[in-house]
């Protein structure tokens, strides 16, 4: 796909060129948003918003980088503030102080399904689960977790590391219930 006369049409304001961008990457879009939220229609709603954002911003691509790296980025923004303005997320972002977890350096060896995963990662904390997005799926340092959610750097140590820690133990415990399945010649 030529991306760059893509993004010259739908600046033109070709809406067969639009609907065509919508779709080459709306579904791993909504994946992403889809991380981030803890319902289907909390995406979707994430994944329209982000979209109209993608299509009022797209004269500010400069075609440097990969154009669904930049719409990436946009998602994962959008998320953000969906879920700092959403009354029903900011109870459950918990980030204060006293909830935090020393930051662990084990590194368990995990062997998972994608989607899997992904269940676990919703299961989260809300602020465990972005926090956990942001650094292990998206790439983010620290720092720049920090600053995009106006934390302590530390305070995304802590709540990365105590995702991680929920999940490992949530692992084990599914690990546990199939060897025992299994033993059981289930």
């Amino acid at each position: 796909m030529d991306y760059k006369e893509l993004v010259k049409n739908c600046l033109k304001g070709k809406s067969e060129a639009q609907k065509q961008l919508y779709n080459h990457f709306a579904a791993d879009m909504y994946g992403i948003c889809y991380r981030y939220t803890k319902s289907a229609a909390d995406a979707e709603d994430v994944l329209q918003e982000g979209f109209i954002k993608v299509f009022r911003n797209l004269q500010h691509y400069r075609q440097e980088g990969e154009l669904g790296a930049w719409i990436r980025r946009i998602m994962v923004n959008t998320a953000l503030n969906y879920l700092k303005q959403s009354k029903r997320y900011s109870t459950e972002m918990l980030y204060e102080e006293d909830h935090l977890h020393p930051v662990s350096t084990e590194n368990p060896i995990i062997h998972l399904q994608a989607k899997e995963l992904a269940d676990l990662i919703r299961q989260l904390p809300t602020g465990c689960q972005t926090i956990f997005n942001l650094h292990a799926v998206e790439g983010f340092t620290h720092v720049e977790i920090g600053e995009m959610l106006g934390i302590h750097t530390g305070t995304s140590r802590s709540q990365y590391a105590r995702a991680r820690t929920m999940m490992v133990a949530w692992i084990e415990k599914r690990n546990e219930k199939i060897k025992q399945q299994r033993y059981a010649g289930k």
